[in-house]
């Protein structure tokens, strides 16, 4: 069984990401989606309303499950016999943090590969940061996120 791990904060998902799950997800026998637990950032989700939110929105896929981890992603890939990270990438600026990590990761464990894919290019404008920022300021994120994130977004920003 073929297995790759999507690690991140996915604070929160937006359709960029469901859309490389769902290309990624054909590649695969099953596809991980990693909610990093990181002290260093202060998201706006918790990890549990996180992973619901994954699920929730990737529902339609069957190959695809969500959990948190706290650690090395290359140690998760490793625990979960996962062959394979797998990470988006937007834009050039994207690719020298990206590349960085995947060297590191390979130096920590060269069996486990980096794999990069593009999302649609009606998705390289987002991240989760412009979706909040959006709808923080009272923009339409209709196209962006699924119904269940929209809400939630609505119901955090609203109080």
């Amino acid at each position: 069984m073929s297995r790759i791990i999507y690690p991140g904060t996915f604070d929160p998902i937006h359709n960029g990401h469901i859309d490389i799950a769902a290309r990624a997800s054909k590649l695969f026998d099953e596809l991980i989606f990693v909610v990093a637990v990181n002290n260093d950032k202060n998201p706006l989700l918790s990890t549990e309303e996180r992973v619901e939110l994954i699920l929730d929105s990737t529902k339609h896929l069957d190959n695809v499950s969500a959990h948190k981890f706290t650690g090395l992603v290359v140690n998760y890939a490793v625990d979960c016999d996962a062959v394979a990270i797998i990470r988006g990438l937007r834009h050039v600026s994207d690719f020298e943090f990206e590349f960085q990590m995947a060297m590191m990761n390979y130096h920590l464990n060269s069996d486990i590969a980096s794999l990069f894919m593009m999302p649609d290019e009606k998705y390289i404008h987002l991240n989760s940061t412009v979706v909040k920022d959006v709808v923080r300021l009272g923009g339409d994120i209709d196209e962006f996120v699924p119904k269940p994130v929209k809400d939630i977004l609505l119901s955090k920003y609203s109080r």
